[in-house]
């Protein structure tokens, strides 16, 4: 168009040109007349990356002698290397973070990491069926009440800064527990904050979970203005996006509840059978980089099925080839952990080829304390030889180190980060042990390959992989997720928890519980004793008429503590830093298929919660028996979960 007019010739309007995505004759070529770039060749990689498919090697001959090993099909992914994804509440998806991380951001990335994590948790509660509003159903309660009847009704939340102007009203609120310069708590969300008041606070369920500062919980209460404060409007920090005059005053308190994983990737089926769509969700989000569950899922289960669940089925006696056997704490420092760790593998050793466990995972601290903090050389000198000592022993068992794979994660003692921190919290994620100190124990894998005729490039031979802390274990794409993690967090719970008021008396059958598995076996059983899977039947006896033992109710609100609020450091800066670039690899969203929690002042326990297989085999050597060592032993895929075993040396 030109002057008002419309032009003819090679610059007119005609259906045939309006919307070819032809390059212009400017000077960039790249793109075209519409803005976009020309659509020349589509790659598998860019259609890969659209759609959620991974790289994990779906083109292979699945007949391939490579591919019947179990191992060809895990991937270890570091901290540092898994997709950033932020929630965008307007489009309510996930999005890959468009910014480049820093571990020296600026300081409104805080802000936008506190944001993320609360979307997170909102639209996540907005799913659950207690917030959904339904018009058929609110018509139906209206006209129950004027009958007289009285209607369940769904829950609200109420934003902070809608409090203003409302006193004496009932709301209920989520946000982030928090304290004030003056030292009084407050809860906190994305439009304001507002003091609060927990002394005839009750927790629902009574005492099911920890709630300390730093965690996005539910307050159910009444809003009370101050007097001085009405009718004066908002000034100074008042108001939106600041402190909120008056107080609310708590009567109720809970974890957001959690979401089972198929339900937040909108597929069930997961555990075998024919893959049915439930609607929603996201599955079509590749949350760890291996591929989306709606794109590689069902082809990955089928994979599954035939190298590990058919054999298992033959031959149901015979220990299985999906096994991860996980070591808790190991300090090298102590020769007792060593002789612990050798008949460990020992008992593994003895196992028929082919049978042997895929993976051992070993975790720190593997220094009783930060030797690396004491100055000088001597430190760094005596850490690299408690590395040689490990590397010793393993090289005992040839058989081991060509046919699995061993996996170290680190503590907050190990090096390089515990140089400076003296064996304090460190900021997470943390980097794995330095190659300096563990170049022996990769010669003994390379040794171990070499003389059986292998080699771990190719995916045949065992190897040795230092890890960060957090980090993931994907086994076959995104059926199966397992989180490892090393932190004392029962400890720090309940140093920093904030005190609530217990309920006079609860029913015995409070259907508000909730049932999990059983947690560390009880004396009267053996200690290899299988785990059960939780449930929400209330006919267990073991929930309504046994008591349950100290440490399988620890264990139990340790679990649920940390699932419902989906993410590994629910505390404030100052008791665990955190990288503010580095959240994605700390949430528990989607929720895993595993979680390992190394954690020596919790008891060691394997639990299941919303279908979550939790599992902590605390400290190597158990404290109070000589001569026993405890471990723990996953079997991936057969629905029983973890169990902890213990030995004697």
């Amino acid at each position: 168009m030109s002057g008002g007019k419309i032009m003819t010739g090679p610059r007119g309007l005609s259906r045939q040109n309006s919307l070819m995505l032809e390059p212009t004759e400017d000077a960039d070529h790249s793109k075209t007349r519409l803005g976009l770039r020309p659509t020349t060749s589509l790659t598998r990689d860019d259609s890969s990356a659209s759609f959620g498919m991974s790289s994990i090697g779906l083109d292979e001959e699945p007949d391939d002698e490579t591919l019947q090993d179990v191992r060809r099909w895990m991937k270890v992914i570091g901290a540092f290397d898994q997709p950033r994804y932020t929630y965008n509440v307007a489009k309510k998806h996930f999005e890959k973070a468009a910014s480049k991380p820093s571990l020296l951001p600026p300081a409104s990335h805080k802000t936008d990491a506190f944001r993320n994590r609360y979307n997170v948790i909102h639209q996540r509660l907005l799913r659950n069926e207690a917030f959904q509003i339904s018009t058929v159903t609110s018509a139906r309660n209206t006209g129950l009440r004027r009958g007289g009847s009285a209607a369940t009704q769904s829950h609200k939340i109420t934003p902070i800064a809608n409090l203003l102007g409302r006193h004496g009203s009932n709301h209920m609120l989520l946000g982030m527990l928090v304290v004030l310069p003056t030292g009084n708590l407050a809860i906190s969300d994305l439009t304001g904050t507002i003091t609060l008041d927990l002394s005839h606070a009750v927790a629902i369920p009574e005492d099911s979970a920890w709630f300390t500062p730093g965690m996005i919980v539910l307050i159910d209460g009444v809003y009370e203005e101050e007097e001085e404060s009405i009718g004066k409007g908002l000034s100074g920090s008042s108001g939106v996006g600041g402190t909120i005059g008056g107080r609310f005053q708590g009567f109720f308190i809970g974890q957001p509840p959690c979401e089972k994983r198929r339900a937040t990737l909108g597929v069930s089926g997961l555990d075998g059978g024919v893959d049915h769509t439930i609607g929603g969700g996201f599955g079509w989000i590749d949350f760890l980089g291996v591929g989306s569950e709606r794109a590689v899922g069902p082809r990955m289960r089928k994979t599954e099925q035939r190298l590990l669940r058919q054999p298992a089925l033959s031959d149901p006696d015979s220990p299985g080839r999906g096994r991860v056997v996980i070591v808790g704490e190991l300090n090298l420092d102590q020769p007792r952990s060593l002789q612990a760790l050798k008949k460990i593998l020992s008992l593994y050793a003895t196992d028929p080829e082919g049978s042997t466990p895929m993976t051992f995972v070993l975790a720190g601290n593997f220094t009783t304390h930060a030797v690396m903090a004491r100055g000088g050389s001597g430190g760094s000198i005596e850490y690299k030889e408690f590395f040689d000592a490990l590397a010793s022993t393993l090289a005992d068992f040839p058989m081991l180190l060509t046919t699995a794979t061993f996996i170290f994660v680190p503590g907050d003692n190990d090096g390089w980060v515990s140089a400076f921190s003296g064996g304090a919290a460190v900021p997470l994620p943390r980097k794995p042990v330095p190659d300096l100190f563990t170049s022996r124990i990769k010669r003994v894998f390379a040794a171990a390959n070499a003389e059986a005729g292998l080699s771990s490039t190719d995916g045949r031979g065992g190897e040795a992989i230092w890890t960060t802390n957090p980090s993931r274990l994907s086994l076959f794409g995104p059926n199966h997720e397992i989180v490892l993690f090393r932190d004392d967090i029962s400890a720090r719970l309940r140093r920093s928890s904030v005190r609530l008021k217990s309920k006079a008396a609860a029913p015995a059958d409070d259907p508000e519980d909730i049932a999990m598995s059983g947690a560390n076996p009880t004396p009267s059983s053996p200690p290899d004793e299988a785990m059960d899977i939780d449930d929400n039947n209330n006919n267990n006896p073991t929930t309504t008429t046994t008591p349950l033992p100290y440490d399988t109710l620890t264990a139990r609100k340790l679990v649920k503590t940390l699932l419902d609020q989906g993410y590994l450091a629910p505390f404030r800066q100052a008791l665990r830093p955190v990288h503010w670039d580095y959240t994605a690899p700390l949430y528990l969203y989607p929720l895993p298929t595993a979680l390992v929690l190394v954690d020596t002042t919790a008891p060691a326990f394997a639990v299941t919660y919303e279908g979550c297989h939790v599992m902590n085999p605390g400290s190597i050597l158990v404290s109070g028996r000589r001569g026993v060592a405890r471990w723990v032993e996953y079997a991936v895929g057969t629905g029983v979960g973890g169990r902890v075993r213990e030995c004697t040396f």
